[in-house]
């Protein structure tokens, strides 16, 4: 089978198909370039995908990585990236392999293709000469031909006429012969090039044409085989990755598997358990006796134990709030019909009436717990050093946590400290290498780091230990053990006044002498006598006088002006300052003008 014997009159249509089979190559260069480009887009956008849903550094989606299903997420989408990056090797060797490769064979194609149908075409030109000078040639010897017989017919007549001279007839016969010989010279020009024609026809149609095909042919079917080779490395270079993208799959299955429901079970208790007692029983209150609310040890407003506490006064000590009793607040201002119109001094206000239990209850139910005794984290202020805002067991993982961290910078700091001695220890034996002056201020400084992160140290400790005495027994692996710096610090460091609800609704401190009181409030006051004050979203005008007795309220004279710094919330009562002192007042006793530019005002008088 060779197209130089079957296709030797096809020299047009082999080269409109030789042309096509380079359109196809490039077709098919064009398609892979394109899924090269498919595959980078798609790895690209999983590595956004998988950026865009990992955590925040610094942020609280770092602490919700803890759980199990979270740490799955997580190396899910860290086995994208590598998932990514094998879609990014494909593109990479699809174009290595395939669409270089296969563009500079094309170019290299073309010029072979060129330089075939260059000789072909040349070939074709030659015997095409050839054949014109046969036409020439045979034209001339039938030309020549045509006139020896009109030259021998033209002797003849002459010849035979008696009329003309011998001269004539001479001249007639010469003129005869001159024309044979012209004839037969023709002849054998023709003849000649007539040989000679088929001998080229011959080698053109039996060598040239054949071995011009024959390279044409063999071109062809090497594109063809190549084309094929590059789609067997089209589909290997997919099969070289598949290990590596099963082995990212396995991973994500394997991360899959190692969630644990009951521990992220516990990551929630240690995240949110607070550390409280549960309220005990309400007990009955006999309306039939006199009006005397009792409250037993157990009940929602709770005692800290049986007997009276010992108060210590060496430093801010104070009893740990409990969460759902809220802050001491004036009683709400009298109604409108009891407002002064002309009395100087105008009523203070009336005292609370008892609230009814169901009250008190399906507010204990709805409320939310907060210790409203911070102030500061109410006014949105920065938390206490000693995380004593927080539950019970939360303030304990924080100040764990802290303690933690300190012990690492003060092992850091002591590193530090070996290598400058070891350093100055090398300068002492080597002067030539430095002096050892020069590092005695590092080292003091570095000693002093020690010192301040040690100080800070224990005093971290001494509330941990103060927090762990006050929990519920827990198992030994989980208490941290501190004996050092709880013999360093055995007072125990409360950090506000526990309440107690007393029958009129107001809130007291539990059964203690009034001078106990009167010093624990004072001493709780101070706690925050060095906070930021609130600042002022409006004034107020006094349209009466109040004198303000009771504890949180202020006295004001009728026509004084006063800045508010909190409006009212519905109870009756605005928050205002003089100066540096503030309390509240009510509502209906002032005309309040509030700053519409202010955080949180309303428009309203």
């Amino acid at each position: 089978m060779s197209w130089g014997i079957e296709l030797w009159d096809q020299f047009d249509n082999l080269e409109k198909h030789t042309q096509w089979g380079i359109d196809i190559l490039e077709k098919y260069i064009k398609f892979v370039k394109e899924r090269t480009e498919i595959e980078l887009s798609y790895a690209k956008q999983l590595r956004n995908l998988a950026k865009k849903y990992q955590p925040k550094k610094n942020s609280k989606e770092e602490e919700e990585y803890r759980y199990t299903a979270c740490k799955a997420f997580l190396a899910t989408l860290n086995e994208m990236n590598d998932y990514a990056g094998q879609h990014e090797v494909i593109s990479e060797n699809m174009t290595s392999h395939i669409t270089v490769e296969l563009a500079r064979y094309v170019q290299e194609l073309k010029q072979e293709r060129k330089s075939y149908f260059h000789d072909g075409r040349k070939a074709q030109q030659h015997i095409e000469i050839c054949w014109k000078q046969l036409e020439s040639s045979k034209r001339r010897f039938e030309r020549d031909c045509k006139e020896a017989d009109r030259a021998q017919q033209y002797f003849e007549k002459m010849d035979a006429d008696i009329n003309v001279t011998k001269a004539d007839v001479e001249k007639a016969r010469q003129q005869a012969q001159v024309r044979h010989q012209m004839a037969e010279d023709s002849r054998a020009d023709y003849s000649s090039i007539l040989q000679k024609f088929n001998h080229e026809q011959h080698e053109y149609y039996h060598t040239h044409i054949p071995n011009i095909f024959q390279k044409i042919q063999e071109m062809e079917e090497r594109r063809i085989l190549r084309i094929g080779e590059s789609m067997k490395t089209y589909a290997e270079v997919d099969r070289q990755v598949i290990p590596i993208i099963g082995k990212c799959l396995d991973e994500i299955v394997k991360a899959a598997e190692s969630i644990d429901q009951k521990n992220d079970s516990q990551l929630v208790i240690e995240a949110y358990k607070s550390g409280f007692e549960p309220p005990g029983d309400i007990e009955f209150e006999d309306y039939t006796q006199p009006m005397k609310r009792t409250v037993s040890d157990n009940s929602l407003s709770n005692s800290r134990g049986e007997g009276k506490p010992e108060l210590k006064f060496g430093g801010k000590s104070k009893g740990k709030l409990w969460p759902f009793i809220k802050k001491n607040k004036p009683p709400p201002p009298p109604p409108a019909s009891a407002l002064p119109t002309a009395v100087p001094n105008g009523p203070q206000s009336p005292k609370q009436q008892k609230e009814p239990l169901s009250h008190r209850f399906n507010e204990f139910m709805t409320s939310k717990p907060k210790i409203h005794c911070f102030r500061s984290l109410k006014r949105g202020g920065a938390a206490p050093e000693d995380f004593s805002n927080l539950p019970p067991e939360q303030r304990r993982k924080k100040l764990q946590q802290k303690v933690d961290e300190l012990n690492k910078e003060i092992q850091k700091e002591m590193d530090q400290r070996d290598a400058i001695t070891k350093m100055k220890d090398v300068y002492l034996k080597n002067p030539q290498m430095g002096d050892p002056a020069s590092l005695d201020h590092k080292l003091t400084e570095v000693s002093q780091n020690i010192e301040k992160l040690r100080l800070e140290a224990q005093k971290f400790e001494a509330w941990l230990a103060e927090v762990e005495g006050r929990l519920p027994a827990r198992s030994d692996q989980a208490r941290r053990q501190s004996g050092m710096y709880e013999a360093q610090n055995p007072t125990t460091v409360n950090n506000c006044a526990q309440d107690r609800e007393s029958p009129d609704g107001s809130y007291t401190e539990e059964q203690s002498q009034e001078s106990e009181v009167k010093v624990l409030a004072t001493d709780f006051d101070d706690e925050f006598d060095d906070e930021e004050p609130l600042p002022a979203i409006g004034t107020c005008k006094a349209l009466y006088t109040f004198e303000g007795q009771n504890e949180g309220t202020i006295s004001v004279a009728e026509g004084e002006t006063l800045y508010v710094i909190e409006e009212d919330k519905g109870d009756g009562w605005t928050r205002i300052r003089r100066n540096e002192e503030e309390g509240y007042v009510p509502t209906s006793y002032v005309e309040v003008y509030l700053d519409k530019n202010a955080k949180g005002a309303k428009t309203y008088i």
